[in-house]
C-alpha cells in the first residue's frame, strides 16, 4: 500500500459533510492543510465545535497553495461546476461531492476536462464502501444469486419532515431542479448499479412536493441543526420531498424505489434487495453491519461484518475485527484510501476501484431522465 502520509489535502466547505471529510483524511494520515468556508469567519466559528485546520482566506488562496495535492469539494451544488473547473486548471487532484454538476451538460464537460488532465478525479459516492455493500457486489458478480431479475428498496429520511426544517438544498438555484432524488436518490441509484453491475436503461418517475410552503430562517443555519427560535419567512417550494421510481436495468431486470425526506423516524435508511434465480440479498444502512441472504431450499442467513468471512478483496476494505462496528464515517475513510492510493501511484487508473467523474456524470444523466419523466409523465430512456 502506498504511503499516504506524504500527501496533503484541502477541504472546501465546513458544513456537516466537510467535517466528515476532514476527519476521514486525518484518520488515514493525510495532512489537511486548511479549509475554505463560506467566509473565514464562519470557518473559525465552526472550528470552535470541531478541531478544523486553519481557514484559507479564499478559494483562490487555497488553489494557489502549491503544497495542496488534493482538493475536496463539499460546497452547495451550484458551486461544484465552477470549482471543479478551477481545481483541474490549477493541476490538483479532486474529490467532489455529488452531484458533480447541476445538469448532465455541465458534468459531461467536467468528465472531458478531468480525463484530459490525467489527474485523479472522484465523485463522493461513499456508500459503496460499506463492507456489506462490497460483499453484496462480490456475491452478485460470482453468480451466487443466479440471474438477477428484481432490484427494489429506497432511501428514507425525516430531516425535512417539518415545515420549519431548512437547508440550502431547498433552494433550486443552489440545489438544482431535483432535491430528494439528487440528494439521496442518487446514492440509491448509484449503489444498486454498483452492486448488480447493471446500468439503469429506462425509468418512470413520479415526484411530489408534500410541503408546498416552508418557513425559511432569515439567517444561516447548519444542516441537521435545531433552529426553533429564529426569525422566519414564507418560502414556496418547487422541488420534491418524495419520489417513486420504476426502473429497468440492462439485461432486462426490473426495479423500484421510494425516495423520501419526509418519512418520520427514518433517520438514514437506504435499503435495497436484489432477487435472482438462485437467491436474494438485502441490506439497510440503519443495520449496516448485516447482509441478509435469502434461500429457497435451506435456512436464510444473516452475514454480519467479519473480514474472515468476506471475499478477499472485500476484506481489504474493512479495518476493525468482527464485533467492533464500523459506520458511516468509515465509508469515507475507505473511499479516500482508494483515491489517495491512485494519487500516490501518479494518476487515474484505467479501471478505478472508486467512483470517478464518469459515475458522477452518470448520476446527472439519470437525474435529467427523472426530471423529464416526471414533467412529461412517461417512461424515459436513459442516454448512454
Amino acid at each position: 500500500m502506498p504511503d499516504l502520509t506524504d500527501l496533503r489535502a484541502a477541504v472546501v466547505g465546513t458544513g456537516f459533510i466537510g467535517v466528515v471529510h476532514v476527519d476521514a483524511l486525518r484518520r488515514l494520515g493525510v495532512e489537511v492543510l486548511g479549509v475554505v468556508g463560506s467566509s473565514p469567519e464562519r470557518a473559525r466559528e465552526k472550528a470552535l465545535t470541531f478541531p478544523l485546520p486553519r481557514p484559507y482566506e479564499s478559494f483562490a488562496e487555497m488553489l494557489a497553495d502549491d503544497r495542496v495535492d488534493v482538493v475536496h469539494l463539499t460546497t452547495p451544488n451550484h458551486l461544484h461546476y465552477p470549482q471543479v473547473r478551477a481545481t483541474l486548471e490549477a493541476g490538483k487532484h479532486i474529490v467532489c461531492e455529488k452531484p458533480l454538476a447541476l445538469d448532465s451538460q455541465q458534468s459531461a464537460e467536467l468528465v472531458e476536462l478531468a480525463e484530459r488532465s490525467g489527474l485523479v478525479h472522484c465523485t463522493n459516492f461513499n456508500i459503496r464502501f460499506y463492507p456489506q455493500c462490497q460483499e453484496a457486489r462480490a456475491l452478485v458478480a460470482d453468480g451466487r444469486l443466479g440471474d438477477v431479475w428484481n432490484v427494489h428498496g429506497g432511501y428514507l429520511q425525516d430531516w425535512l419532515l417539518l415545515p420549519t426544517d431548512w437547508n440550502w438544498r431547498l433552494e433550486p438555484h443552489k440545489g438544482g431542479e431535483l432535491r430528494a432524488v439528487a440528494d439521496i436518490g442518487s446514492h440509491w441509484l448509484d449503489l444498486v448499479q454498483f452492486v448488480t453491475g447493471r446500468r439503469v436503461s429506462e425509468l418512470l418517475a413520479d415526484l411530489a412536493t408534500t410541503i408546498p410552503l416552508r418557513r425559511r430562517p432569515t439567517g444561516p443555519v447548519d444542516t441537521f441543526a435545531a433552529a426553533d427560535d429564529v426569525e422566519r419567512e414564507d418560502a414556496p417550494m418547487t422541488t420534491e420531498d418524495l419520489a417513486h421510481l420504476l426502473v429497468r436495468f440492462e439485461g432486462d431486470a426490473r426495479g423500484s424505489a421510494v425516495i423520501s425526506q419526509v418519512s418520520a423516524g427514518r433517520r438514514n435508511s437506504l435499503r435495497f434487495e436484489v432477487d435472482g434465480s438462485r437467491g436474494s440479498l438485502y441490506w439497510d444502512a440503519e443495520r449496516h453491519e448485516e447482509l441478509w441472504l435469502g434461500h429457497r431450499g435451506r435456512p436464510n442467513e444473516t452475514l454480519t461484518r467479519d473480514p474472515a468471512l468476506f471475499e478477499p478483496d472485500v476484506a481489504a476494505r474493512t479495518s476493525l475485527p468482527a464485533g467492533h462496528p464500523e459506520g458511516f464515517a468509515d465509508t469515507f475513510k475507505e473511499l479516500y484510501r482508494a483515491v489517495y492510493a491512485a494519487v500516490a501511484a501518479g494518476g487515474m487508473p484505467d479501471e478505478p476501484d472508486f467512483p470517478s467523474f464518469v459515475d458522477g456524470h452518470r448520476a446527472n444523466v439519470l437525474g435529467d431522465a427523472v426530471a423529464t419523466s416526471a414533467r412529461e409523465r412517461r417512461w424515459v430512456e436513459v442516454a448512454a
